[in-house]
């Protein structure tokens, strides 16, 4: 049989039914998804030497023959061990046992010659090896003997039967016949970059001979990914600037009087993306910007800049946000910013339909935003509803933009509008998030947004005070809420969902975290805020609340303590909130815990963040101590990119990349490479014509990521 890429594995004649639906469930259905299935560490059995006590607690790979061979049965713990004992080369006896595998006798009669990889021991007279790997010493080195490869395993699904599979595939590669993978990186890049073609780098991953080898193969395929993310973006960039967009001329005047007035001083990042902003606006194409800017850093002020010189021209704007509570924050404060603006503002949520602060029904406002009374319409996703039509709409600012999908987000700019002699604009869009992108991960997906960085504070935000606190100080820190509580502020007290709420509920979990701190306060009046309170309303029996209700009451003052677990909104203003209490830190990431911190301090009062750990690791309490020591969301994003990884940042930046390129984010050498060959290869073969393999990968690639 000539396998190819495309032959399914259901129809390979060694995986039976069976397995080719455990699979499936992997997402492995064809060949060369299997051979794209990479191992995710290596179990180093390389080293084969003869028995010798200078090797005791050292993992070797040993090969003997069987002296003999038997299964003792323990019934009262249901157990059988099967032992092995075999000779090696110099007859010295190494005794090997496995547990309930009783089986293995059969495969091992005497005489039979074996490798065996594990730790080596002694026991009285016998070297030992339990559970070690085994395979017969007839055999090529798979399992033994060599730097193992260990896959990630289901039910159903060992890395032994993997090896056993993968390796008779990659036998195949260099069949004529097979045209098995054929390489979507161009051979003039490979060869620039001394990189090993596709078929070499498939072996060096699965199989490799050296540890230089599995790093060379690592290295390929996590610029390979890189290199197609870089592609997409160029091509999306790409077909965003063939569009049209109004242009929209920069009134300076109008700007000017407009930050003159503001009760704060713009900071200079402010100012500067402010202008990044501004000078989009006046291009014949769309702009595609993302606002970054770390918590309290002032986005929707530049949103304002932006809005307001839109609407200045005789057009309208849109804002939408992920939640009712952070649409209406947006509605008021909007309304404040442009009090002295004869300027018509309307909030459009599933829950509210409002113009100023007066109610309208719904197909009364329909009218207005269709005839273009509505200058300015924020609301949520209810804005993208087929009954909403503009009249000219020209700018789209999208807060929080990772909680909308991209279908979702493209809808608000399928708005389109004659400019002149027929030709079609579609609106400029702003989109924002309050999460610090790390530079190596801004440097990797920006290829088609362009960026603006909010990294400095206002210069009258007080520094939020963060202490990490052990268990023996915890009561001080109790003691010193109630004096806050006293003065008139406001707390929040976040938990981590923990082994406990596996078993439990997410509700119970809450509910207990609740209990325990009534206990704590039975003073305070204690509102309770989880995930499984739906989004908005209200059960008709007033019972149940929703989390917007909740948010409000905490807002209005009707709790002194919000128990909470980690679905507190991004960006909610609780101006009175001084003091945050995040239980069990240790559980969370580094930004993760910032974003929670950036819940106070958004008013007056100086704030806290006191982040209680009952780990004793030094590790732990380290890496917390880093929050005590900066507010700079960018730095401690960095920082936590280091420690654990870009897998927490990839809700903000997009979805789906394999293993291998996430872990190779931090190298910023391996990036720039890929976008320079990128550019490179565009700017040769735009349409990637004479490139049919690098075609066809990119359109897989687009297929399952979605960039932005």
């Amino acid at each position: 049989m000539i396998i190819t890429p495309k032959t399914l594995l259901q129809n390979i004649p060694k995986i039976n039914p069976n397995y080719a639906k455990v699979l499936e469930k992997l997402g492995l259905l064809t060949v060369e998804e299997l051979l794209l299935y990479f191992p995710f560490r290596y179990d180093d059995f390389s080293k084969t030497v003869a028995l010798d006590e200078k090797y005791l607690g050292q993992v070797v790979t040993i090969e003997g023959r069987v002296a003999k061979a038997k299964v003792n049965r323990i019934f009262r713990r249901r157990l059988t061990i099967t032992e092995v004992v075999i000779q090696d080369k110099n007859n010295l006896p190494l005794k090997a046992a496995w547990f309930n595998q009783p089986y293995l006798k059969e495969l091992m009669p005497e005489g039979t010659e074996l490798r065996l990889s594990g730790k080596l021991e002694k026991k009285g007279k016998y070297f030992v090896m339990t559970g070690p790997a085994w395979e017969k010493a007839s055999r090529d080195a798979t399992n033994t003997g060599r730097l193992v490869p260990v896959y990630r395993e289901t039910r159903g699904l060992t890395s032994k039967w993997l090896r056993w599979q993968i390796k008779p595939l990659l036998d195949q590669l260099g069949h004529p016949m097979s045209k098995l993978m054929i390489d979507p990186i161009p051979r003039e890049t490979l060869e620039k970059l001394n990189l090993p073609p596709m078929e070499n780098a498939l072996r060096y991953i699965h199989f490799p001979a050296t540890v230089n080898q599995y790093l060379l193969a690592r290295k390929r395929f996590a610029f390979q990914e890189m290199f197609l993310v870089q592609l997409k973006s160029l091509q999306i960039k790409k077909e965003w600037e063939n569009n049209n967009s109004v242009r929209i001329k920069f009134d300076e005047d109008l700007i000017k009087k407009f930050v003159s007035d503001l009760p704060f001083k713009l900071t200079n990042a402010q100012r500067k993306a402010s202008f990044e902003i501004l000078k989009d606006l006046e291009k014949s194409r769309p702009m595609n910007r993302l606002l970054n800017g770390d918590v309290g850093s002032g986005k929707t002020v530049v949103a304002a800049i932006a809005a307001l010189q839109a609407i200045n021209t005789g057009y309208q704007a849109a804002i939408m946000a992920p939640t009712e509570v952070l649409a209406r924050q947006h509605f008021e404060n909007f309304n404040k910013l442009f009090k002295n603006y004869n300027l018509k503002i309307a909030l459009l949520t599933n829950s509210y339909k409002l113009l100023g602060d007066k109610g309208e029904g719904r197909p009364s406002l329909l009218k207005m935003i269709g005839s273009g009374e509505i200058d300015l319409l924020i609301g949520t996703h209810a804005i993208i509803q087929k009954d909403v039509k503009f009249k000219n709409l020209v700018l789209v600012i999208i807060d929080e933009q990772h909680r909308f999908g991209v279908a979702q987000r493209a809808l608000l700019q399928q708005e389109t509008m004659d400019i002149q002699d027929g030709i079609k604009s579609i609106p400029h869009l702003l989109t924002m998030t309050a999460t610090p992108i790390p530079r190596t991960l801004a440097i990797a997906f920006s290829g088609s947004l362009d960026i603006s960085i909010l990294d400095e504070m206002p210069k009258d935000r007080k520094k939020i005070v963060t202490q990490v606190i052990p268990p023996e100080n915890r009561q001080s820190i109790y003691n010193f809420v109630r004096s806050e509580i006293s003065s008139g502020r406001q707390v929040f007290v976040i938990f981590p969902l923990i082994e406990e709420s596996k078993i439990l509920t997410e509700i119970k979990a809450a509910t207990i975290e609740h209990k325990k701190l009534s206990d704590i306060f039975p003073e305070f009046s204690i509102g309770l805020l989880h995930g499984r309170l739906p989004a908005q309303g209200r059960s008709a029996s007033g019972g149940k609340l929703s989390k917007e209700q909740v948010m409000n009451d905490f807002k209005s003052g009707k709790y002194d303590i919000l128990v909470s677990t980690s679905v507190v909104e991004v960006g909610i203003d609780i101006p009175n909130a001084a003091v945050m209490i995040i239980e069990d830190a240790e559980r969370f990431g580094l930004s993760q815990l910032h974003q929670f911190r950036g819940r106070v301090g958004r008013g007056e009062h100086q704030s806290y963040c006191y982040l209680f750990t009952g780990s004793s690791s030094e590790t732990a309490t380290k890496r917390l101590q880093s929050l005590e020591e900066t507010n700079d969301g960018f730095e401690i994003a960095q920082k936590d990119l280091e420690l654990r990884g870009p897998g927490q940042f990839f809700g903000t930046i997009q979805s789906g990349l394999p293993d291998i390129a996430m872990e190779n984010l931090t190298n910023v050498k391996l990036i720039k490479f890929s976008q320079m060959e990128a550019k490179d290869l565009l700017a040769k073969d735009p349409e990637l014509k004479k490139h049919p393999a690098t075609r066809e990968a990119l359109l897989k690639f687009s297929q399952k990521i979605h960039l932005e």
